[in-house]
């Protein structure tokens, strides 16, 4: 151990760079566990905020989240109709790319019924939640907005009322809360000109069809109508309610999919994050065996740097025990000085970090060990080579 950090002190300027080296290449490891866990941890997110007992979605989808979901707009009633339901909420989810704190900015747009119903904004670090039926909007600070800040989405303008932090969907796209009536405008909403040509269009088909002008002009509203729709509806039950049988009910007599929560959440996990974690998963494996080769290269090479050194030693009779304790000792004394680093640099990045960044402190115990294992291992080799040095060495033999 003193030979070690005699050797350390001699060198001190080379050991801090190598350790400062190490240490960003273990930071990338710790933030990619973060970007593997975070990506997780806001796939369900929203799923868990809402906190529904049960999913109406439409008959045959996997949606709302995997797979796009319309349903007629009044369905929620039907369904607030089912015995053992206490209450039934219209939900719409749909993804936006609009300008928005000037730049245009992907987001996700959540409209809910206002009064008293579910879905409505979770994480609200600013303001408050949507009370008006028209014209307010929540949304996410990742989106750079302001609280009172006045937003034009479509032909209207929207009065930011309340600031979330942290609120995002399964991709990490920030979300926008509106009341169910503004959200469905937003995305039917169509450019006036465009209107205009439909309308056209439509009327030279009628009039071709053999209806007179009049005639094909009352019609034509039949044509141009579009009729508005939601995605889910959220079911809260009564106290003792069953909730399977509810769920039969619902599929049965209204013809609907009906998923728990903890299938939705199974959905989420097994569908539209699989891949994606999957991927990030392989990227951390590859990370550390990189980070693991990085380091007993790196050893390696500082022991070939005083390979002459080491010679004198087995010169003067040192035991091969010494040799190996000096290479193990700074193999060890760099993982562990390495790690230590990264773990600070990594809290340095997590609050500038553009995707959600989750950590478990068993996760980091594994990586730690992981990189301390390949750390022993990696002198391994060093010890290997120092070993078979021949004392002449060190008088140039």
């Amino acid at each position: 151990m003193e030979l070690a950090l005699k050797d350390i002190r001699r060198h001190l300027g080379k050991f801090v760079a190598t350790i400062t080296g190490v240490a960003m290449l273990l930071a990338i490891v710790l933030v990619m566990n973060g970007i593997y866990r975070g990506s997780i941890v806001d796939g369900v997110w929203l799923i868990e905020q809402i906190g529904a007992d049960l999913w109406v979605v439409e008959r045959g989808r996997g949606g709302p989240f995997n797979e796009p979901s319309r349903m007629p707009l009044d369905s929620y009633r039907s369904v607030a109709a089912t015995p053992g339901v206490k209450r039934a909420s219209p939900l719409v989810f749909y993804t936006a790319q609009r300008e928005l704190g000037g730049s245009s900015q992907q987001f996700t747009i959540i409209g809910y019924d206002v009064f008293g119903g579910a879905g409505g904004p979770g994480r609200l670090v600013e303001g408050r939640a949507i009370a008006a039926p028209r014209y307010e909007m929540v949304a996410d600070r990742k989106l750079g907005l302001r609280l009172n800040e006045r937003v034009q989405l479509g032909g209207d303008v929207y009065t930011v009322v309340g600031v979330t932090a942290g609120a995002v969907d399964s991709a990490g796209n920030p979300l926008v809360y509106l009341s169910l009536p503004d959200a469905q405008t937003v995305q039917y909403e169509q450019d006036d000109r465009a209107l205009t040509a439909a309308r056209a269009a439509n009327l030279k088909r009628l009039q071709q069809a053999g209806y007179g002008e009049e005639q094909a002009t009352r019609l034509l509203p039949l044509l141009s109508a579009t009729a508005p729709s939601i995605n889910t509806v959220l079911v809260e039950l009564l106290p003792g309610a069953d909730e399977q049988a509810v769920a039969r009910h619902i599929r049965d007599w209204l013809y609907f999919n009906v998923y728990t929560t903890e299938e939705e959440r199974k959905l989420m996990l097994e569908g539209r994050l699989s891949r994606q974690s999957a991927v990030l998963g392989l990227f951390r494996s590859l990370l550390v065996l990189v980070s693991i080769v990085i380091i007993a290269l790196i050893v390696y090479v500082l022991t070939i740097e005083k390979i002459k050194s080491i010679a004198t030693l087995k010169l003067i009779g040192a035991p091969n025990s010494v040799i190996v304790r000096l290479i193990l000792t700074q193999s060890l004394l760099l993982t562990l000085a390495g790690f230590a680093l990264a773990y600070v640099l990594r809290a340095l990045i997590v609050p500038g970090f553009p995707r959600t960044l989750a950590f478990t402190t068993q996760e980091t115990a594994v990586t730690f060990a992981v990189m301390l294992a390949g750390g022993v291992l990696a002198s391994f080799m060093a010890i290997w080579h120092a070993l078979r040095t021949p004392p002449q060495l060190a008088l140039g033999g």
